[in-house]
């Protein structure tokens, strides 16, 4: 499994994304695909994770936007040397696609910042 690594302002963000044949209907061209992601803090000082922003690429080229509040319904604060770590998943029509995205972070004085969430590749049976 290929894991996809992006480091910004001390945060690193390492996503290992996975091909899910048991839930994909080939059929109803619904391919699905996990993905764990692991958030390191390699600052001096806590931050808590605020918001996700997501694009999501199918293999026309379309591009899907998806936003919100935390992840996995939680709003984590990360310690200096710790980590978060959540296993989430995406459904495409194609059998091939990216994502990639951003997190808003937030210091203990208040300060917001965006870290990069690396691009990864999306591809069936790629296991």
């Amino acid at each position: 499994m290929i894991t996809y690594v992006a480091i910004t302002e001390g945060i690193q963000v390492s996503v290992r994304p996975l091909y899910l044949a048991d839930e994909t209907n080939l059929m109803e061209k619904r391919f699905v695909f996990g993905y764990f992601v692991r958030i390191e803090n390699h600052t001096s000082e806590e931050v808590q994770l605020l918001r996700r922003q997501w694009f999501i690429y199918d293999g026309h080229g379309r591009c899907r936007e998806v936003e919100g509040r935390g992840v996995v319904g939680k709003q984590p604060i990360i310690q200096p040397g710790g980590a978060h770590e959540y296993g989430s998943y995406c459904v495409l029509p194609t059998f091939e696609g990216a994502m990639e995205g951003f997190y808003l972070m937030e210091r203990p004085n208040g300060e917001r910042f965006r870290v990069a969430i690396p691009r990864f590749t999306l591809r069936a049976a790629a296991n």
